[in-house]
């Protein structure tokens, strides 16, 4: 059927009937807020690059979870800031590491929040690297054994899902087995399967995590941002070692990559709304080139269209603000 008898333009002319007819829809339940948690206590300190994000403190990222619960959005995904840093992260998997210490006292507030724990060690060595160094490379498989017992940490504390982003071959199957063996085989796990190695994670390094390299950079193990059919192998190995939620990481520049994993796994895909793509958001809307929330909105339902179920984004709670 062709014009004049089909008139597309009949479906958009409300408000309404776009809305009665739209395919991809962007709710509340698919939003997860990144937290960065540091120790002390009053903290909260706004991260330059990453407008209305803080450095919390566990009693303040506890208000900041209540609101968050109170608009409904029904995950948080936490980064800790360490005291101290050293070669092999030892504060990572420490029980007094702040990590642990707010997974307790959250689940404790508030039982029902999912709370998921990302499992790196970049933010806890001394060099930034994701892991043990040997002459400037990344040892993999000493890593692994760190990167199990920082995820057997969290998990002890309370943790719902570890969040492994450390690119590490292996990784799924270790945390999974060293979860299952500690007895915490309901304990979730939602891999960065598809990590690229982008530009868009340096407000995240430079300001949010503190976490820049002291030397070289992380593709020897990040994606290379060429690659698509090397993602599905990641993702497929993944999800045999026992992922329950795999993820692809940046978003934007990645939408392809979400739609076929989708199409061919069918399985739970998040995908990382990353700290670039948010400032380079708010960079244009304080210049007056772009409107934040249509442009926000848009992009978080670009997402939702390519595949994605649920949506980590440093815009959750002015997102979550809007739904409600």
């Amino acid at each position: 059927m062709s014009f004049p008898a089909c008139r597309m333009r009949r479906l958009r002319q409300s408000g309404t009937i776009r809305r009665m007819v739209r395919q991809a829809k962007l709710s509340v339940d698919d939003l997860i807020a990144p937290l960065f948690v540091v120790h002390g206590s009053g903290v909260k300190e706004e991260i330059a690059s990453l407008p209305g994000n803080y450095h919390l403190s566990v009693d303040r990222m506890l208000e900041e979870c209540r609101e968050l619960h109170e608009l409904g959005v029904p995950a948080v995904l936490l980064f800790g800031l360490p005291q101290h840093k050293d070669e092999v992260a030892s504060e990572a998997y420490s029980e007094r590491a702040v990590v642990p210490a707010a997974i307790r006292a959250l689940k404790e507030e508030l039982p029902e929040m999912v709370v998921i724990a990302d499992t790196c060690l970049c933010a806890y060595t001394s060099h930034g690297h994701c892991g043990v160094l040997h002459g400037g490379y990344v040892d993999n498989d000493e890593t692994l054994a760190l990167i199990g017992k920082t995820a057997l940490n969290y998990a002890r504390a309370g943790a719902d899902m570890i969040a492994p982003s450390v690119m590490m071959d292996g990784m799924i199957g270790t945390i999974r087995s060293t979860l299952d063996g500690a007895g915490l085989e309901r304990v979730m796990v939602m891999s960065y399967a598809a990590k690229y190695a982008s530009g868009l994670y340096d407000p995240f390094f430079k300001e949010g995590s503190e976490s820049v390299v002291a030397f070289g950079d992380k593709r020897s193990h990040q994606m290379d941002p060429g690659n698509s059919d090397e993602a599905m192998r990641e993702v497929a190995l993944d999800l045999e070692e026992g992922a329950d939620i795999v993820m692809v990481k940046p978003g934007l520049p990645y939408l392809d990559i979400v739609y076929r994993v989708k199409s061919e796994f069918r399985v739970p895909v998040a995908v990382y709304n990353v700290s670039g793509e948010y400032a380079m958001l708010h960079a244009a809307a304080r210049q007056g080139i772009l409107n934040l929330q249509r442009i926000t909105d848009e992009l978080l339902l670009a997402f939702k269209r390519a595949g994605a179920d649920l949506i980590i984004t440093y815009s959750a709670k002015d997102v979550a603000r809007r739904l409600a």
